[in-house]
């Protein structure tokens, strides 16, 4: 996430050249791309820390540094 983000509430997946921007809410691809596997595994692993994900798009709208989110385990 950065602070000088547009709605609707994102965050960004990069995986070697390729990049996705996955909305919070949704949890669907809202540009980009990333291979299957390693969409699979954001996907579950946003699914899993959706509220973290809200809060950490609320710190980054009043310009706070967002919290760290652990990774998949």
């Amino acid at each position: 996430m950065f602070w000088q983000e547009h709605a609707p509430p994102h965050f960004h997946a990069l995986y070697g050249e390729f990049e996705a921007l996955i909305d919070i809410r949704t949890l669907e691809v809202i540009r980009g791309a990333l291979p299957r596997r390693a969409l699979s595994l954001v996907m579950e692993w946003a699914a899993q820390h959706r509220n973290e994900l809200m809060e950490d798009w609320k710190l980054c709208e009043t310009k706070q540094s967002p919290y760290k989110i652990p990774p998949l385990e």
